[in-house]
């Protein structure tokens, strides 16, 4: 299914760069530096279409000359769900959820911050919602000319603190060393499941390094939290 097959097959939308007014918003106070942004309840994702995942595989390529071109917001629904969503209500343990990637001892220990145009938001999977982090356009920050251009760029980023709240503990949990082994596969993990996403409906997809010095204070990231790497997304140009 190409591009245009695949966006007739979707209700009509809004695009990202359309008015707030036009999305639906939950109830929560943004941060002040996040003024002027409101939450962003996505769409409903949609669990069927696209290509196959052997077809996807197949497809399954680095593609960096990516298109300045918004992304439908159910397009970027179904792309934040397909990373990271909730895909279980009840997961391998007592009061948690399952994702659509794996985690050490289900401590879900990576977040998601969206860069779009307008700000930064962060994904909470649990309500399928973006979370207004800090207003403004930070998507220069994922390190690559070309991503600044690109209407998605997702950081990826670790909060330790999450391994102590683990429903249950693997060995060596809270140790330095093993803690970054855990976190850089469940990282790989979250891509992985992005490039596929890429793949199947016909998106451009960039895994990469990023600007972590910077990213990590115009994000207003805790102690806790590390940057690791940047994603971008958006149609091949």
């Amino acid at each position: 299914m190409n591009r245009r097959t695949f966006l007739k097959t979707l209700p009509a939308l809004s695009v990202l760069a359309g008015p707030a007014a036009a999305r639906s918003a939950v109830t929560k106070t943004a941060p002040s530096f996040a003024q002027g942004l409101q939450p962003i309840k996505l769409a409903k994702p949609q669990t069927e279409g696209g290509k196959s995942v052997l077809a996807a595989l197949k497809e399954r390529k680095t593609i960096r000359n990516i298109s300045s071109e918004k992304l439908p917001e159910q397009v970027l629904s179904n792309l934040l769900w397909a990373a990271f969503g909730v895909n279980r209500p009840k997961g391998p343990s007592a009061g948690g959820t399952g994702r659509t990637a794996a985690s050490a001892s289900n401590s879900q220990e990576i977040d998601l911050y969206v860069a779009l145009p307008e700000g930064v938001y962060h994904y909470e999977a649990l309500g399928h919602r973006l979370m207004p982090v800090v207003a403004g356009d930070f998507r220069r920050r994922s390190g690559r000319r070309a991503a600044a251009r690109a209407p998605v760029n997702i950081f990826y980023v670790v909060d330790i603190a999450k391994y102590k709240k683990a429903p249950f503990q693997e060995p060596g949990l809270r140790e330095q060393e093993v803690q970054k082994s855990y976190y850089y596969v469940a990282t790989g993990l979250i891509a992985g499941n992005v490039y596929l996403f890429a793949a199947s409906q016909g998106l451009a997809a960039h895994f990469h390094n990023c600007d972590k010095k910077n990213t990590a204070k115009e994000f207003k990231l805790r102690p806790e939290q590390r940057v690791l790497f940047a994603q971008t997304v958006g149609y091949p140009a």
